[in-house]
């Protein structure tokens, strides 16, 4: 009988794969949060390309029918927002947050394994719909009925099943870190870090979780309710035998608006975090900045039906209203970002570039989304590419722009080595020039009235030039991506070592070894302000605040 002999490569190998597998150290799984979320980027990106490849030109060249284009649309969709964006800043706070405020862990490490495990598994639920006989989920992201019911040419297979079984399980991932993050942030901040001296990002990161918690269950019910007239014969959401499909928009509009303000508000945090020590100043208004952010989670449970103004089933002049009083807390950040830098000794590396990006991008989309907040302009632009054009200069402008400037920033810290800062400014021009061709486009396309959802359009009605800019600009974004993975890769092998403060920080994260012990700390800096480890190198003590 033969005797397998593992040589000591092969042992260390699968150790450590067990090791990883089995962890409950956050840092890991926040660096499995974001390796998992990548790699759904990257599906999801493709996804868009065939998209934008359909659109370039009139006629159906690249699906064989609207169906198939349908379905792309639909998952890209669903993965970049509930397995990109959302988990991605997830996994960012899990791996900065409990450094951040001195703690070892999070408060609970095993619950905090399994709301990582659930996200592949829903993913793998999700893209299984391609392999059913009737296809993928093709009712869009938002799955209104009746597109999402059984019936002809509606949903008859059972890909809108497993994308509503997915978006549960992603959700009950979500509730469960909410959970974790929450008694982390509460329960177990180090000796002097009191509420008021929190670093931004863990103040957004607590108003996050927040909103997932009171939001996310709400939408858990619409599913719910979706799956059992799909399945089991209900008929909530069936007018023809009492039910009333606008009640699905409505429940699902409003975990959607505030799940908007979960997709950005970590971003805000990173950003906040960046400004700072790129400028070498205090970030400006530190208390205003902790409020508005407060103010934005409270409110954002106000404007959901802003999404619903051509229905007729709300009251406009309240929802108006509400949309344009929630651009007051985030213009108080904004100002507060640029004071921040006024007047500062300003150092361009790749996080703030990142950070710079997310500010401009971000405003557009604010400034897009206030004119889509009067009642008129609204109903002369819903359901267009304006509407297009406005979520992605918010998600992506704002969530992954900042996104990428906390992966720059962090990086050096869950690695201890540094990232090229030339292959990192090729990157940042390569995505901010082919994000603007992609998007911008989009607002005349929608003044002029090109549908949303759509897979052709007339060769007559002005609208090729710009979706063929529409089409460059998405491949030159997806081109944007070679060069980081190409930076993270050789930085991997032999990037510079980063040292544990390569970047003069304000936070606790740099006051440990990068990459940080088990433990996270052997020792702590004295907690006398929001910037500790600035007043440790400085030999200064701040006032009590």
């Amino acid at each position: 009988m033969a005797t397998h002999v593992l040589t000591p490569a092969t042992t260390a190998y699968r150790s450590g794969l067990y090791e990883w597998l089995t962890t409950t150290d956050h840092k890991k799984i926040g660096m499995m949060y974001v390796i998992n979320s990548f790699l759904f980027f990257l599906i999801g990106g493709t996804f868009a390309l065939g998209v934008r490849a359909e659109l370039a030109y009139p006629g159906l060249q690249v699906f064989q029918n609207e169906h198939v284009y349908n379905e792309f649309f639909s998952i890209h969709a669903t993965v970049m927002i509930f397995l990109f964006i959302i988990p991605m800043l997830a996994g960012l706070g899990n791996y900065i947050v409990p450094i951040q405020i001195g703690a070892p862990d999070m408060a609970f490490p095993r619950i905090n394994a399994l709301s990582f495990w659930m996200l592949p598994l829903a993913g793998i639920l999700l893209l299984s719909g391609f392999l059913s006989s009737g296809g993928a989920a093709a009712a869009g992201w938002t799955s209104y009925p009746p597109l999402s019911e059984v019936g002809p040419l509606k949903s008859p297979g059972s890909g809108e099943d497993l994308w509503i079984l997915s978006i549960i399980l992603i959700g009950t991932s979500s509730i469960l870190g909410a959970i974790n993050f929450l008694v982390t942030i509460f329960k177990m901040r180090a000796p002097g870090m009191t509420l008021f001296r929190m670093p931004i990002m863990v103040w957004t990161v607590l108003v996050t979780s927040v909103l997932v918690l009171m939001a996310t269950p709400v939408i858990t019910s619409a599913l719910v309710m979706l799956f059992i007239d799909r399945n089991l014969g209900g008929t909530f959401f069936d007018p023809f035998h009492g039910g009333n499909a606008i009640l699905y928009q409505n429940v699902f509009w409003f975990y959607s608006h505030p799940a908007v303000y979960v997709m950005v508000l970590p971003a805000m945090g990173i950003v906040s975090e960046v400004l700072p020590v790129f400028s070498r100043k205090p970030l400006f208004g530190y208390r205003a900045f902790i409020f508005a952010t407060a103010g934005i989670g409270a409110l954002g449970f106000s404007v959901w039906a802003h999404h619903m103004f051509t229905t007729g089933a709300v009251f406009l002049p309240f929802f108006s209203l509400m949309t344009f009083l929630i651009a007051v807390p985030t213009g108080v950040k904004m100002f507060n970002w640029c004071f921040t830098m006024f007047r500062g000794k300003l150092s361009f590396s790749t996080p703030m570039i990142f950070a710079i990006g997310f500010l401009t991008m971000f405003l557009i989309g604010g400034i897009n989304g206030a004119f889509s907040a009067s009642v008129p302009i609204d109903f002369a632009l819903q359901d267009t590419y304006w509407v297009v054009a406005h979520l992605h200069y918010v998600l992506f402008g704002g969530s992954v722009f900042g996104m990428f400037a906390g992966l720059y920033y962090w990086f050096p810290k869950m690695t201890g080595r540094m990232l090229d800062e030339g292959l990192g400014k090729v990157h940042f021009v390569l995505m901010i020039v082919g994000f603007n061709l992609t998007f911008f486009p989009m607002h005349m396309l929608g003044i002029q009235g090109m549908p949303r959802r759509i897979a052709d359009y007339a060769s007559d009605a002005g609208w090729n030039d710009w979706n063929l800019a529409a089409t460059i600009g998405g491949f030159l974004i997806a081109s944007s991506i070679l060069p980081f993975l190409w930076n993270v890769f050789v930085s991997l092998r032999n990037g510079k070592i980063a040292g544990d403060d390569p970047w003069q920080g304000n936070t606790l994260e740099w006051a440990t070894s990068s990459p940080p012990p088990p433990y996270n700390f052997d020792r702590l800096p004295e907690i006398r302000s929001e910037r500790p480890v600035f007043d440790a190198r400085h030999g200064r003590v701040a006032h009590e605040a």
